[in-house]
C-alpha cells in the first residue's frame, strides 16, 4: 500500500507529488496487491429502461470500498483499502430500443491522490416498448482500457443479458454477465462470470426498497471454489418521486473471503432532455418514464 506523502504548500508541489506518487504506488502494490474482478467503477444492475429516441442523459456513479482485511495478492493492481471510485456516464437514446453511451472513470485513495482510470463504449439493445406489459429483455456490450494499476489485462469487454420483470409493488432484475479479456491473463483464462441481481418492493410513485447482489466466479473453464469468489449482497433503494432524475443507494458487504468488506456507493442520473424527436407521451408528476436516466 502507498505511504501518504507530506503535505504540500504550493500547488506545484501538489501536482509533483501527485506525479511521483503513481509510480511508487503501482512499485509497493506490485508484491501486496489483489486481483480485482468485481468491476468497482459500476456497480448496478440493468432492468432494461432506455432513453427515448434523441433523448441525451447523465449520471454520477460514486462508490467508496473499505476493506482493511482483504487478502494480499500478486499485483499491479491497486489495493482497494480506503479507494473511491467516480464514473461519469453519458448515454444517448437512438431510437426507443437502442441506446449508446460511454464511462469516464477516475478513482481516489486515502492518500489524497486522484487516478485516471480509463473509459468504456457501451451500446444497449431491447424490446421495444409495449412488447410485454411486464417483461423486458435485452443486450448490453461494453469494451474499454483501463490502465494497469486498476486491470492488469487494460482490454477487456462485458456482454449483459438483461431479464427484467416490473409490477406495481415489485421489479426484478437479472443481468447473467460475461467478462472477457482481451489480453494478458484475461485472454489466457478465457470468458469470466461476474453476475448481478436485484429485487425491490416498490412504494408506486415514490420509491423502490429492496437488496442487489453482485458476484465474480471467475473463469468459466476454471471456476475457483467459493471462498476465492466474490459475492457482495447490497440494502438498496431507488427514489422515484422527481421526474426525470435518478437516485440509487446502497450499502453492500462481501460474503467470501475473497470480497471486499464493507462497500458504500450512490448513482445520481438526469434526463438532459430531446435532442430530436418528441415525447413519447405525458411523464406523470414523481413517475420517471422508462426513459429517464433510471437503468
Amino acid at each position: 500500500m502507498p505511504p501518504a506523502a507530506p503535505r504540500a504548500s504550493a500547488p506545484s508541489s501538489r501536482r509533483a507529488r501527485r506525479g511521483l506518487s503513481l509510480p511508487v504506488a503501482i512499485c509497493l502494490s506490485t508484491a501486496a496487491a489483489p486481483a480485482f474482478a468485481f468491476d468497482p467503477f459500476e456497480i448496478q444492475v440493468y432492468d432494461g429502461a432506455t432513453n427515448q429516441a434523441g433523448e441525451a442523459s447523465l449520471e454520477l456513479h460514486a462508490n467508496y470500498h473499505h476493506a482493511p482485511s482483504q487478502p494480499a495478492g500478486p499485483g499491479p493492481e491497486l489495493p482497494t483499502h480506503k479507494q473511491a471510485h467516480f464514473t461519469l456516464e453519458p448515454a444517448l437514446g437512438l431510437t426507443p430500443y437502442w441506446e449508446v453511451g460511454a464511462y469516464v472513470q477516475v478513482a481516489a485513495r486515502f492518500d489524497d491522490t486522484l487516478y485516471w482510470a480509463g473509459g468504456k463504449l457501451r451500446s444497449k439493445l431491447v424490446t421495444p416498448e409495449g412488447w410485454d406489459p411486464h417483461w423486458t429483455l435485452g443486450i448490453n456490450y461494453e469494451i474499454g482500457a483501463v490502465p494497469r494499476y486498476f486491470d492488469a489485462d487494460r482490454y477487456g469487454a462485458e456482454i449483459r443479458p438483461i431479464l427484467a420483470y416490473e409490477a406495481r409493488f415489485v421489479k426484478l432484475a437479472l443481468n447473467p454477465n460475461v467478462e472477457v479479456g482481451f489480453a494478458g491473463e484475461g485472454l489466457r483464462a478465457g470468458p469470466e462470470l461476474t453476475p448481478a441481481a436485484a429485487a425491490y418492493l416498490r412504494i408506486p410513485d415514490v420509491a423502490e426498497i429492496g437488496v442487489e447482489y453482485y458476484a465474480s466466479l471467475g473463469p468459466v473453464k476454471h471456476v475457483p471454489r467459493l471462498a476465492q469468489q466474490e459475492h457482495y449482497l447490497f440494502g438498496a433503494g431507488n427514489l422515484l418521486a422527481l421526474a426525470g432524475w435518478e437516485l440509487n443507494a446502497g450499502v453492500g458487504a462481501g460474503l467470501t473471503d475473497g470480497s471486499t468488506d464493507l462497500i458504500a456507493k450512490l448513482i445520481v442520473g438526469h434526463s438532459l432532455g430531446r435532442l430530436w424527436g418528441r415525447d413519447r407521451g405525458h411523464v406523470a408528476s414523481g413517475s420517471p418514464a422508462r426513459g429517464t436516466a433510471r437503468r
